[in-house]
Order: C-alpha cells, then sequence, then structure tokens
C-alpha cells in the first residue's frame, strides 16, 4: 500500500493509507510521505469522549480526550493521528483550530466527511491573532503540570505556557511551590476548580454555557477576535452560550454544512454573549470591536 500526504490549510496534513486514486475524493495535491518522517512525530490520543474505569454514574462529566493542551505545551512540534474510523473530523478540526502542524492516518471511510470539512476550512478567511490568556501556566516539564494544563483547558479556563513568573497575569501557577502544593495538584479536576475561584467568573475572557464536551480556542488582540469550538461529543450541539469578557459589535459565524446565524447576540457592559443554535464537530466566530 502507498502512503499519500495531502497538503492542507494550517500545517495539517492527512495520510491516506491506499493509493493515489483516493486523491480525487477530496481533490488536494498529495506529496510523498517518508516512513521516517512519521515515525519521527510524536503520536496523540485519538480526540472524543472515552469512558473511565470504575465509573459508571451517568451524573459524572464526560471525560473527554483532547490534546490542545499538548499543541500549547510544545507549539514547535510535529504530531501524527491514527484515528479509528468516525474520529478523522474531530481530529482534523482540533489541530485546524491550535494551528497544530500535524500528520492525519485516517481510514478510507471517513473520506468524505473530512475532505469537506477541510475544504471548508481552507475557505475560511485568514487571521494571525495570538493567544488570549488569562493564566499563567509555569512548565516544568512534569506530568503532574501536564495534567493541570490538560484539566484547565477542558474547564475552558485560558492560560498560557511560560518558563518563568509572568507580570502580564495576576496568577503565574507553578506546581509545586507554596501556593500551588505538589500534593493539591495530584487531583488536577479539584485543582482546576482552585484556579477557577482565584481567578473569578468575572474576570475570565471566556465562559462557555450548555455543554461539558465543547472546548474552546480563543484569539485576539482587543480590536478583533477569533473563537473556535471543537465539540469532542460525537453529537450536534444545541443552545450553545458563548460570553467573552469585551464589546464585540460585529461576528461572523462560520459553521460547515449549515447556516445558522447567532442568536440573541447582546453586547452590553463590556462583555459579548450570544448563542449557537446548533453545530456538529466544529465552529467558528470572528469577532470585531469595531463596526
Amino acid at each position: 500500500m502507498s502512503r499519500v500526504l495531502l497538503l492542507l490549510v494550517s500545517l495539517t496534513c492527512l495520510v491516506w493509507m491506499q493509493g493515489l486514486e483516493t486523491r480525487a475524493k477530496v481533490r488536494f495535491s498529495a506529496t510523498a510521505l517518508s516512513d521516517e518522517d512519521l515515525a519521527s512525530r510524536e503520536a496523540l490520543p485519538t480526540p472524543g469522549t472515552a469512558a473511565r474505569a470504575g465509573v459508571a454514574s451517568p451524573t459524572r462529566s464526560p471525560w473527554i480526550v483532547a490534546n490542545g493542551w499538548r499543541f500549547a505545551r510544545k507549539p514547535g512540534a510535529k504530531y501524527r493521528y491514527d484515528v479509528p474510523a468516525g474520529k478523522a473530523t474531530l481530529a482534523a478540526a482540533e489541530a485546524f483550530a491550535y494551528g497544530a502542524d500535524a500528520v492525519l492516518k485516517v481510514d478510507p471511510a471517513d473520506a468524505v466527511g473530512v475532505g469537506t470539512l477541510l475544504r471548508f476550512l481552507e475557505q475560511l478567511p485568514p487571521a494571525d491573532l495570538p493567544p488570549v490568556a488569562d493564566v499563567a501556566v509555569i512548565d516544568d516539564g512534569s506530568a503532574i503540570t501536564g495534567e493541570v494544563m490538560n484539566l484547565l483547558a477542558r474547564r475552558n479556563l485560558l492560560y498560557a505556557v511560560v518558563t518563568a513568573p509572568s507580570p502580564r497575569f495576576r496568577l503565574n501557577i507553578a506546581i509545586g511551590s507554596r501556593e500551588y502544593p505538589a500534593a493539591e495538584a495530584a487531583d488536577p479536576s479539584a485543582f482546576a476548580l482552585k484556579i477557577r475561584r482565584q481567578l473569578t467568573d468575572e474576570q475570565r475572557a471566556l465562559r462557555v454555557y450548555g455543554s461539558e464536551v465543547v472546548i474552546a480556542r480563543l484569539t485576539g488582540d482587543g480590536n478583533r477576535a477569533r473563537l473556535h469550538l471543537i465539540n469532542y461529543g460525537g453529537r450536534e450541539i444545541e443552545g450553545l452560550r458563548i460570553r467573552l469578557r469585551h464589546a464585540y459589535p460585529v461576528a461572523a459565524a462560520y459553521l460547515p454544512g449549515a447556516s445558522d446565524t447567532l442568536q440573541d447576540y447582546v453586547v452590553a457592559d463590556g462583555a459579548t454573549e450570544f448563542s449557537l443554535p446548533r453545530f456538529g464537530v466544529y465552529a467558528m466566530i470572528d469577532l470585531n470591536a469595531a463596526r
């Protein structure tokens, strides 16, 4: 079987595990990818939700498998996905939202779905905006700090990864410090709640209501913002509500295969709120502070 790499937007790549004839299904140019290049990339877990061993309660929050924190921790690294059928579209959306250099090795059954998404992504207006963060996480390279990043991301608590305390942030989280002892971080879920309380919801740049399986990535420069929404739940989301701590009178929504617009759009008291009636795997909203 020949391996074909399809070069896509935002440094995202796609690998088909069959012949060149499949290229026509997605209509992208193809380039050979060596086994050595593929093996040199960091393997990523399949994104989505996963059952937790020993946890059967239906009231528990879903366990999300997401890779955004890995991309934030090592933005210059090269990654690879080897995803089962039904997961390629989610993996492609995740890699695009974080601007990751990633290769996807997908099941041929996903060719049409992922091809449709990628054509949609190619048509989005360009934007080069810095990530928005409310707190800083000082990365010591440890697994426990990585898990804290993971949980913060899953709670939509926006952070920047730094190597030393930054004066830009009121909260600089250093695992093992007096304020953030490693013993507390051993329970990342409770630790994330502690950070949320210290930050306060009023000071958060972004809040997501109506779903526990949507992870957001926000970039912006004060005048413009771009919000990526990734649905890890595997089912269409209805009635998602977003609140941004900034006034954006102008907004445009981009949803693959959907024409729904933002609803109940309110700009007041220096904040912006709106709802998405429904969306599938991915949605993007561009916002502008000037009319």
